[in-house]
């Protein structure tokens, strides 16, 4: 623990696409907003830094912050880390549960603000693997599509 007492924050955000990038909502910008506030909400948190990964996939861990936040996890400079929805951490299930061997590891909390879940008790580990699920199905269903839509381009 810090001299200080505070519980160190990092702030993980992430879209995947130059639209999200742009849009209001969906931007990394909006997403650390929504966290800042839920940090503030709590007693002795106070932000250690924030990791933006804008214009990556969630469909693997090969991201600059995300590398960044891992090693510093490692230093032992985090407690939390907060990200606004489980998918901007990751979409693969295989690659959620290396990362959170890493935080349970260092003895780093993982809080997503929006699917609010505590991953220390068997409900919030339940939910965590049913919304991992759905992100993986989701990814899945995108790159059918599109390889769907290039196979009827080229079939024209």
């Amino acid at each position: 623990m810090n001299k200080t007492k505070f519980k160190q924050c990092a702030i993980y955000t992430r879209v995947s696409t130059e639209i999200q990038v742009e849009k209001k909502f969906s931007s990394c910008e909006a997403q650390e907003e929504k966290i800042r506030a839920f940090v503030q909400s709590q007693d002795k948190w106070q932000v250690f830094k924030v990791y933006s990964d804008a214009g990556y996939t969630g469909a693997n861990t090969n991201r600059p912050a995300l590398q960044e936040l891992l090693e510093d996890i490692k230093e032992r400079k985090i407690d939390i880390v907060l990200a606004y929805k489980i998918d901007r951490l990751t979409r693969s299930p295989k690659d959620f549960y290396q990362l959170i061997e890493i935080f349970e590891k260092y003895n780093v909390s993982f809080i997503s603000i929006n699917e609010r879940f505590d991953t220390s008790t068997p409900a919030g580990r339940l939910l965590r693997n049913i919304m991992l699920t759905f992100a993986q199905f989701e990814r899945e269903l995108t790159s059918e599509r599109t390889k769907d839509k290039l196979l009827e381009r080229a079939r024209k």
